[in-house]
């Protein structure tokens, strides 16, 4: 009988854990629940869940979980360029800090794996038409309220906003490999995932709901990367889903 692809999926995230002859006990405590009970929540395809758990390894930094989730990302559908696209958009949000063992880990996977580097550009922006761009980035998402944005603050940290404006959504958003919706998620599970960016993760969770990442969704996002971010960072993101769900 065929295995269906979620059941391949169960199949194969079992097959890579490394902790089952050290730790016998713990893996299958961990594996029935992050590959059972949890996949059998809800109904996200392999590919959305996929691109949520990499995007939340990456905010919680995850690094040796994210390099084993690697083949798994890949046999779920998950392409090098949107594997590629995640780790980008992980700088503005995490930093170059903490995201630079991550591109280094997938370029390391990329180049076992036979996979020719460095993979086809996706900008489409110039330095002269990043912040245009940006900003209309910001207003496509977030609404005409953002239009003056980067002007906006006092004066000594106005800057800020138009590199919010020109970096983060002209350099980041506006690339190709991944639409608004899938760009917002990723977002949301970098947010969620670190901690300590409550404001920043009502907005983002509005932001996915005006993009079609409506309420339920992002729901089963954090229901899907809860075992790798644990319980309290899970439910501060559904504290602030419910109030993102009130202002739209």
């Amino acid at each position: 009988m065929e295995l269906t692809e979620t059941k391949q999926q169960k199949q194969f995230l079992k097959e890579s854990s490394c902790f089952s002859e050290t730790d016998p006990e713990f893996s299958e405590l961990f594996q029935n629940f992050a590959f059972d009970a949890v996949i059998d929540q809800g109904n996200l395809d392999n590919h959305t869940r996929m691109m949520a758990i990499i995007s939340t390894l990456l905010g919680c930094q995850g690094i040796e979980e994210f390099t084993a989730m690697l083949p798994v990302a890949e046999q779920s559908g998950v392409t090098p360029v949107e594997l590629k696209e995640i780790v980008y958009q992980a700088v503005a949000y995490l930093g170059w800090g903490r995201v630079r063992p991550f591109l280094s880990a997938l370029n390391q996977y990329f180049e076992k794996q036979g996979i020719s580097l460095p993979l086809e550009g996706q900008s489409t922006t110039t330095p002269e038409t990043r912040l245009q761009a940006g900003i209309q980035t910001q207003v496509d998402i977030f609404g005409d309220g953002m239009k003056e944005f980067y002007k906006s603050g006092p004066e000594e940290s106005r800057h800020i906003n138009y590199w919010l404006a020109s970096n983060c959504f002209g350099d980041y958003y506006t690339r190709k490999g991944l639409d608004y919706a899938q760009r917002e998620l990723i977002t949301f599970c970098f947010l969620s995932a670190q901690g300590g960016c409550e404001p920043q993760l009502i907005s983002h969770a509005a932001a996915n709901m005006k993009v079609g990442n409506d309420k339920e969704f992002l729901i089963q996002i954090v229901s899907q990367c809860l075992p790798y971010i644990g319980y309290p960072r899970s439910l501060n993101a559904l504290r602030c889903i419910n109030q993102a769900a009130e202002q739209v």
